[in-house]
């Protein structure tokens, strides 16, 4: 299974934000840390924010920040909600579909994917290697540590 980069830049930012989780931060900043495109990013963190995943702060100290802990963000229901569909082969438009026993055994494994996304949390990714802060672009942690976090 191949998740969708709309997915990915949604954990790019979530995982970038549980690393400040009381700091705030702003799109430029996160986009440039990953070498990512700002409007993308725009795109993704509106969509969070309205989720209730983030929290949009506007004016001269604001940015974007975690709406939650990082333990009570759970991965599975972030994909599911950042995922528009998960046919992984296109079962609905195949003629055999009904007849085919690949279509359970898909769904079985579809169903095991997120059942292991379900068990972890934010917090848990976080913690399980360690911190990566020094693997993004320097350039943006220096802005975040010059404006003393906000975006």
């Amino acid at each position: 299974m191949r998740l969708t980069r709309y997915s990915d830049f949604a954990m790019r930012v979530l995982l970038y934000l549980g690393r400040r989780p009381d700091q705030m931060s702003s799109i430029p900043a996160i986009a440039r840390a990953y070498a990512i495109s700002q409007n993308h990013l725009m795109k993704v963190v509106s969509d969070l924010v309205s989720a209730g995943y983030l929290e949009s702060v506007r004016g001269r100290n604001g940015g974007i920040r975690l709406a939650r802990r990082p333990d009570e963000i759970n991965i599975g229901a972030l994909i599911r909600h950042t995922e528009d569909s998960f046919d992984l082969v296109g079962c609905g438009e195949c003629i055999i579909a009904p007849a085919c026993g690949l279509t359970s055994v898909l769904d079985e494994a579809l169903r095991a994917f997120l059942t292991v996304l379900d068990s972890y949390s934010l917090a848990d990714v976080l913690a399980r290697k360690g911190d990566f802060s020094h693997l993004l672009i320097a350039s943006a942690g220096e802005e975040e540590r010059a404006s003393g976090g906000r975006g």
